[in-house]
């Protein structure tokens, strides 16, 4: 395999485009930090009774968060997705709010997700399960994906929404995603055509059993197929067919497997972009 890690520091350097503040307003849930607004927000937030405090826009009451959220839908300035994430001011503050999952990128806010590597120890190697999106999906249709991968609604740990995901998605029980172990914490800070994205991945493995089959269940997923672990390095060295932010949850799985070297200047460079500590867009 090449040693060159250009292509994976592409996909780190594309999921992290966001430059704080640029153009963007600070917008504070009571006096806590919160979020970044864009310039057509403001005047919007502005006429529904946001105040402004020095360069910040305010919301005095975080429970209003929720109504104004839904208000916001209503005007037709998101699609809601009729799913409440909660909202915290820091990636690892407890939360003080809610709001539809579809808010979150026009706010600035940090979501939380899960993705799960669904691995396979095969005679030739150890593989990986892949799935294809739906293409009816509203990002990213068609694209490769993970086994397991979705947002923590509102109310739910990190392992709870991944049971969730799971059984959903492709079908696994629970006596078996309980086995699934946890690999770290992803964070990128990135502009998409919704909004100002700014996520905390909760990885995961699991070891699956050679004659385990996933299931498609709830149509998200158009199809799973088992790949080669070298296979998806290739494929991720060599352009975009996966979701953008799996990309990421497979670099970290490539420099733990030695697939690249993680002691190289590179391999460290990618590791401390996928921990995101000193993204200055999470302080």
């Amino acid at each position: 395999m090449s040693a060159d890690a250009a292509p994976f520091i592409r996909h780190l350097d594309s999921c992290n485009t966001a430059r704080l503040p640029g153009d963007r307003t600070a917008f504070r849930l009571g006096t806590s930090p919160a979020g970044w607004l864009a310039p057509a927000l403001v005047p919007e937030l502005e006429r529904r009774g946001l105040r402004r405090q020095d360069s910040a826009l305010v919301l005095d009451d975080p429970t209003r968060l929720e109504a104004l959220g839904e208000t916001l839908a209503a005007d037709g300035l998101y699609r809601s997705h009729h799913e409440l994430f909660d909202v915290a001011p820091t990636a690892d503050a407890p939360p003080v709010a809610r709001i539809d999952r579809g808010a979150l990128p026009l706010f600035g806010l940090i979501a939380h997700g899960v993705h799960m590597n669904g691995l396979v120890r095969r005679p030739d190697g150890l593989h990986l399960w892949i799935g294809r999106r739906a293409m009816n999906k509203r990002l990213d249709p068609g694209k490769l994906d993970h086994l397991v991968a979705g947002g923590i609604p509102a109310g739910h740990t990190p392992r709870q929404a991944l049971e969730k995901e799971a059984a959903e998605e492709a079908g696994i029980p629970p006596a078996l995603i309980a086995q699934a172990t946890p690999s770290g914490r992803i964070r990128y800070a990135m502009e998409r055509p919704e909004g100002l994205r700014r996520d905390v991945l909760h990885c995961y493995d699991l070891d699956l059993p050679p004659d385990f089959v996933p299931v498609p269940t709830d149509g998200e997923v158009e199809s799973f197929s088992l790949m080669p672990l070298q296979e998806a390095w290739r494929i991720v060295r060599a352009g975009d067919d996966f979701k953008f932010n799996v990309n990421l949850v497979l670099i970290d799985l490539f420099l733990r497997h030695g697939l690249i070297d993680p002691d190289s200047p590179d391999g460290r460079r990618l590791r401390t972009g996928l921990c995101g500590l000193d993204n200055p867009a999470f302080a």
